[in-house]
This record gives structure tokens, sequence and C-alpha cells, in this order.
């Protein structure tokens, strides 16, 4: 049985030495039909339900696009329902999202703009670096702020794997309403100062003190692009870089896209490098993506990797409803890390350059037994499940259909895993 929110949170305050909200909660999305749900973790939205529900002033939201699903059917309504009604009471209201991005309903987004105190701003933010606004997160009243790897897409909340968290920590919460600061300016077309000054040096471990149950931890908010980062508030890639450069038993990865060629068809091997000299080490690495990765240009990689010594590499292929197809579902979207049983990220940045290097993404780098065993049991869970497959270099994938005209282009291949000798990309 799933506890809920308010249920953690009373069990929480009983806990010895619990008498203030922890600085990090964890929350998950779970793909309906699936054995993959952890009950000691909540569900994302009832965080977020429980989090905009708390709003008194203002919620500040940045998503790459919106896309509500099915009108009055998705569980993404209530959340957007709950915004609205939170506006209407007088509440400020300020959406920013990619300006470009064509999965995004317009429509949705019109309505939202009609809407009393609720201002929306559209971030181009491909004129400036490059890339996209693929970070996604809100703010509510300053104090407190959701980070997860959920978009605002019907399909985030129930049939894709998700993991975010709930952050409550000031310090790490005002570093994050700066990056939200920052990127609205831009979207509204001002020049802000230079925004790389005062940055940490790049490989700083996080100082912070908070708490992830009843232990301390210390953390740090993190974000790229290095060249829009707001003072005080560091680059995720080195600190993700440094922790797998120290590592000294084990490194276990997931995340949904793995490339050393990026969007802009630059090669781009830093995390790929450091995995590797990880395992050369004798440090145990694990790396978990999604099916989606199991591409023709992606399989090489991957294939390259899995053939090293202490180097173990699986994706997960999470299975269509019977009898329906949801496009651009069904897929494991989570991204985080865990060295050593100690050091965590968690954020919104597959891996491949473009994303520490042109678009805007954010996470949180952590310090601590306590989340890192807890991600240490997340990742176990969907390592040893029923939908993750080992990478075998000798065999050829290709990477499931993600629409219904790639369906029926595709409907004549075979599951992801077997092979059929064809060689087309996806």
């Amino acid at each position: 049985m799933r506890l809920s929110v308010p249920a953690l949170a009373l069990l929480a305050m009983l806990s010895p030495g619990a008498f203030a909200a922890p600085s990090l909660e964890l929350a998950e999305t779970v793909p309906a039909g699936t054995t993959l749900d952890d009950p000691t973790i909540p569900d994302a939205q009832q965080a977020w339900l429980e989090l905009i529900g708390s709003a008194t002033t203002r919620i500040d939201i940045s998503q790459f696009y919106l896309a509500p699903g099915p009108d009055g059917a998705s569980r993404l309504q209530p959340v957007l329902e709950l915004i609205e009604k939170k506006a209407k009471k007088g509440v400020k209201v300020r959406f920013l999202i990619d300006a470009n991005f064509r999965a995004s309903d317009w429509d949705a987004i019109k309505k939202l703009e009609g809407t009393k105190n609720i201002d929306v701003m559209r971030f181009d933010l491909k004129a400036i670096t490059g890339g996209v606004q693929h970070a996604k997160y809100f703010l509510v009243d300053g104090t407190a702020a959701w980070i997860g790897s959920q978009n605002f897409d019907w399909r985030s909340l129930e049939h894709v794997q998700e993991l975010g968290f709930t952050l409550r920590e000031p310090t790490a919460v005002a570093d994050l309403q700066k990056v939200f600061e920052l990127d609205w300016a831009l979207a509204s077309g001002q020049t802000p100062a230079a925004a790389s000054r005062d940055v940490p040096p790049p490989a700083q471990p996080p100082t912070t003190v908070g708490s992830y149950g009843d232990q301390d931890i210390t953390l740090a908010l993190v974000a790229s692009p290095d060249s829009l980062l707001p003072p005080g508030v560091r680059w995720d890639l080195p600190l993700i870089l440094d922790a797998i450069d120290k590592a000294d038993k084990s490194v276990r990865v997931q995340i949904m896209s793995y490339a050393i060629v990026g969007y802009d068809k630059s090669y781009w091997d830093d995390l790929d490098r450091a995995l590797r000299r990880a395992a050369a080490r004798g440090v145990d690495v694990e790396l978990l993506v999604a099916d989606w990765s199991m591409s023709k240009k992606s399989q090489p990689v991957l294939k390259s990797l899995a053939v090293m010594p202490h180097l173990t590499v699986k994706f997960m292929a999470i299975p269509q409803p019977e009898g329906t197809f949801i496009e651009y579902g069904r897929v494991v979207h989570a991204k985080y890390m865990v060295v050593d049983g100690h050091f965590s990220w968690v954020g919104t940045s597959n891996w491949s350059r473009d994303y520490f290097a042109s678009s805007r993404n954010v996470g949180i780098v952590v310090e601590g037994a306590s989340l890192a065993t807890k991600l240490d049991g997340w990742f176990e869970h969907n390592w040893t499940s029923e939908y993750a497959e080992l990478v075998r270099p000798g065999r050829r994938y290709h990477a499931p259909p993600r629409t219904a005209r790639d369906l029926e282009r595709e409907r004549n291949r075979p599951k992801p895993g077997v092979d059929n000798g064809d060689d087309d990309d996806e």
C-alpha cells in the first residue's frame, strides 16, 4: 500500500529529532500496470498537489513543454486546475516554457495566458546558446521547490517512470529562484549582468547542511549551461565528473539517453571517458538506460562500454498497455547517479553534451548515506526488474516506436533485444 505524502510527513514528525520538514523528499511516477512501484516513496502527483496547494503568494514554474492530455481524464489535469484555482484566489503565477518545442499544446498555454494572475513567458534559449529550456521545476512562495525528470506532460504522471524531489533547504531554494529570475529576465528580452560571475570553483563539494529522513546531508543546487549560471550556483558537470573520478567501489547511473554525439553532431565523451576510467580502476560501474537509447547511432557506444571489465550496461523496456498505444510514453525517464553509497546527483539532464553545454537544466548534488542508500535501492529494484535487459555486444537491437506512425512502420519488427538482421535506424 502506497503511503500518501501527508502520511509520510506525519511519520517523519513522529521520528526522533524530526521537528521540521526534511530538506529533501523523493517522489516517483510509476508507469501504470507495472511492478516498479516503491511503496515507501510518495507519488509525484500527490507531491505536486500538496506543494502547489500550499502556495499563498506566488508559484514560479519552469518547464520544457505542456501537454495536458485527454480532456478531464489525465493526472495532470487536477494539477493545472489547482494552479488556475490558486491564481484566481490571488496567487501570482509565472510560467516559463521553451519557445520552440513542437510537442507543447499551445491552446492549453493560451488558456493559461487568459487566466487572471498567470503570466506565461516563452523562453527562446536556442537564440542565446543554441539549446532548449529543458529544466523541469517549480517554486512555491520562494520557500519550497520541486525538481524532477517529469515534464508537464500527462504521460509523465502515469505512463513514464520518473523521479524527482521536493526541496525545502533555504539556500538551495534561493539558488533555484536565482536561476528562474535569470531565465525570466532573458525570456523577457532583458540583458542581465554577466551570469557566470562569483561561481564556486568547478568541483567544490556541497557544503550546505540539510536532512534526508532523520540524517544530516550536505547538498547544493546545480545547473547548466555553464555560460548562464547565476552568482553562487554551481555547474553540474564538473561535480558529476569529479564524483566518478573519485569513486572507489561503485558508480550507478540511470538515464533516459546516453550519447557521445550531440544534437549538433559534435563529438563529446567527457562522461563516457569518466565511466571507462572508473571501470579501469576496478570500480563496479552499472549504467541503466531506456530502450529509446537502443537506436543504431547509440548502440555502438553502449556496446563498447559493455565489453569492459567492471562495466555493465542494461536497458529497460516498459510494455504498452494491452489493447492501446501511448505515444511518447511507456519509457524510463529518471536521471540520477549514486557513487560509493555516499554521493548522489538527481537532475533533469540526459547524458550528452547539449544538456550540459547549451540547454538549461537543474539538479542537486548530495553527500550523505541516507539519500544514496535510498537511491541505490531504487536503482537495484529497476536493475533486477523484469523490464531490464543486459546489453550484449554481439546482438543487434532497435529502439521501439514512439508514435502511432512509427508503430505502423515497425509493425513487422520484433521487440527490442531480438536480432532480425535489420540495420535501419529509428
